[in-house]
């Protein structure tokens, strides 16, 4: 270890250790500082092989870098990334991304508190967004071996599932040792034996044999899912004396999930689907609406070059030979074609970066198409009513309250709202103002209409505010928005030489003031998500036509330029300029104290340099440029009414090169 001036100790002379985050046979798992990495948080998962000497150390550590190389080919945003094998001495360490959010046992065990567990539609929604990326793994000859709530991580970014923890990082551990002569490599020094496989979730092949292929892993993803939407442990669901699952008898769910679920725990691997591929096409072919495809496609993945993976040394479980059906081809690296944009010419020049768009995860619109709102509520007695639900024409309702319904109806179909989406919304906010209400029901008896009165002015509100903030396209596609969508806007603004980073900047900005100190969506995105979606949307079209993005050009001779304007509350502005590294830029906004936040993004974010700003409050930046291509001004307003401002842009020797434009560049951030 390395010693600091504060006398600290440095792994590798890099990472500072924070806190041991779990212990295993091998060797345990810390969380930790990169100190040459802006102090970024990052895993260390220890390797002790437990073997004697430092010839027996040297080729245990030479034996894991080739053991290891395939995992640094796996290039996908629901994997941590593998960064590198580090030796401190006499430890090994392999250094992984870190990913902040619950594990899906946390998740569960907080449900269980208030005896509660995951619906349907959370379960549909963790599926879809779990089996592309068991896709793109089986795909490039990788199998997890250990999928289970514990080694999935709900990422707090965005809500999305990470898969965490492989089991072949484990068969690395004893692949080594028994290359280098152990007697007995899956059993550790104090007696433990190294399982592959979680108790439970692994079937009975790997169990037995360590047998592992795609069928494999989905078993596990299966028995996941019934464990979150039953609540209960495997060993609850399946009967030892009767050899046989129980869980039906335990979960009312649709045809349709309860046939898919049947499927991927079956007994024999030949009865199971054989691929993620399938199950995908077995989920979205009983709901074929166009957005039930959309849930299939994978995220975008990391673009790096795939080096084929080594043959392993030793196969101590083989991997049966698979080739599933691809639904994109994870090394494709083909930028779109440039094409000509609409902005707003003045006399300076720079197109807007793009920094991550926060709601690109599986929102749960789609997910009121899996479920019909009324059919979970029954008859009997008064009639049972989704406090929005279909009751304008109820004759149990006096006919003000059914005047006052069908109004609503009315304007939500004048404004193009879906009112599948607009009861969703409603039910979200009614039920957080009274959450002692929460798992209950209004009835269309007279003690309950001072309830549904409030539920209606809810309801009115939202039509108010949609109306108000979002164009007549954006509404029509609430509810509907999914992950197709982000990607599609990332290539729009990629196209304008701007980055997600700018996009989201101004998205957040309007989102905030409308719905300011709101918490981000929990495991399934709220309805309010689906607004932050439109509002995105809006931006996007608004940069094509040059309303919120200005390229800024310098005249013959001239080494500043002013741009004046005016910004509503929550309102954004993005600038760009085309310049050479090494030129000197000197920026200053003037504007009301408080009241704006300034970010310059460079043309290609780097770890050493992702931003010279990123939504300061400070209003001045003066410095000279890393790197030649389109930097991004993002100006947005924090205030509470309309505010004026003035900014004032000036470049030291201006080279005047706007007609060789570069390509737009390929941002990921």
């Amino acid at each position: 270890m390395a010693e600091t001036g504060q006398g600290e100790r440095l792994l590798g002379k890099r990472y500072r250790v924070l806190r041991q985050l779990s212990r295993g046979s091998f060797g345990d798992t810390y969380l930790a500082e990169d100190s040459h990495r802006f102090q970024e948080l990052c895993v260390l998962k220890e390797f002790n092989p437990q073997v004697p000497g430092k010839l027996a150390l040297d080729k245990a550590q030479t034996l894991f870098e080739r053991e290891a190389s395939i995992l640094y080919q796996i290039n996908h945003p629901q994997v941590p990334r593998f960064r590198e094998l580090l030796r401190d001495g006499v430890r090994l360490f392999l250094v992984q991304d870190y990913v902040e959010g619950p594990t899906y046992r946390e998740l569960l065990d907080r449900r269980r508190a208030y005896d509660g567990r995951f619906s349907e539609a959370e379960v549909v929604q963790f599926l879809m967004q779990t089996l592309p990326l068991l896709q793109y793994l089986h795909s490039i000859g990788i199998v997890h071996r250990d999928i289970s709530p514990d080694n999935l991580i709900q990422r707090n970014a965005d809500g999305r599932p990470v898969l965490i923890d492989f089991g072949g990082v484990k068969q690395l551990v004893v692949n080594v040792r028994y290359q280098l002569g152990v007697t007995q490599p899956y059993q550790a020094t104090d007696g433990s034996i190294t399982r592959l496989g979680t108790a439970g979730y692994a079937p009975e092949e790997q169990r037995a044999s360590g047998q592992v292929s795609p069928a494999t892993d989905l078993y596990a993803l299966g028995v996941t899912a019934l464990v979150l939407l039953t609540g209960k442990e495997p060993k609850e669901l399946y009967d030892d004396r009767r050899d046989r699952w129980v869980w039906p008898e335990q979960v009312e769910l649709s045809a349709t999930l309860t046939q898919v679920l049947t499927q991927l725990v079956a007994r024999q691997p030949g009865d199971r689907y054989q691929s993620a591929g399938q199950v995908l096409a077995a989920l979205n072919l009983a709901h074929p609406d166009p957005l039930s495809a959309a849930w299939s496609q994978p995220m975008p993945i990391r673009m790096q070059p795939v080096v084929p993976p080594p043959q392993p040394t030793v196969a101590v479980a083989p991997v049966a030979p698979y080739a599933p059906p691809m639904a994109y081809d994870p090394t494709a690296t083909v930028p779109p074609p440039p094409r000509a944009v609409p902005v707003q010419k003045t006399s300076t020049g720079c197109w807007p970066a793009l920094v991550g768009l926060l709601l690109t995860v599986g929102v749960a619109g789609g997910l009121w198409w899996w479920l019909d709102p009324l059919s979970q509520f029954g008859g009997g007695g008064s009639e049972v009513v989704s406090p929005g639900g279909s009751d304008a024409g109820n004759p149990n309702l006096s006919e003000v309250e059914r005047t006052r319904k069908q109004a609503l109806r009315d304007r939500a179909v004048a404004l193009g709202v879906d009112w599948g989406y607009l009861t969703s919304l409603t039910d979200q906010l009614f039920f957080e103002k009274n959450p002692n209400r929460q798992g209950t029901q209004l009835t269309d008896q007279p003690a309950d209409e001072p309830l549904r009165a409030e539920w209606d002015a809810i309801a009115n509100r939202n039509l108010d505010l949609l109306e108000a903030n979002l164009s007549t396209e954006a509404r029509r596609k609430l509810g509907r928005y999914n992950p197709t969508d982000s990607d599609r806007w990332k290539r729009q603004v990629n196209q304008l030489y701007v980055s997600t980073n700018a996009l989201y900047d101004l998205t957040d900005a309007r989102f905030n003031q409308l719905f300011p100190e709101r918490a981000k969506g929990g495991f399934v995105e709220t309805p309010i998500d689906q607004i932050r979606l439109a509002l995105a949307q809006d931006q996007v079209n608004a940069m094509e036509s040059g309303a919120n993005l200005t390229e800024i050009t310098f005249q013959q001779g001239a080494l500043s330029q002013q741009q004046q304007g005016n910004l509503n509350p929550g309102g954004g502005q993005v600038y760009i300029l085309n310049l050479s590294a090494g030129q000197l830029l000197r920026l200053n906004l003037q504007a009301p104290p408080d009241s704006t936040r300034l970010s310059i993004y460079v043309p290609v974010p780097t770890d050493e340099v992702p931003h010279l700003l990123a939504d300061a409050e400070q209003n001045t930046w003066a410095g000279e440029l890393p790197q030649s291509g389109y930097y991004e001004i993002v100006v947005v307003s924090r205030a509470s009414s309309p505010i004026a401002y003035n900014l004032t842009v000036a470049v030291d020797n201006v080279t005047n090169d706007i007609l060789n434009r570069p390509d737009p560049p390929a941002k990921d951030n």
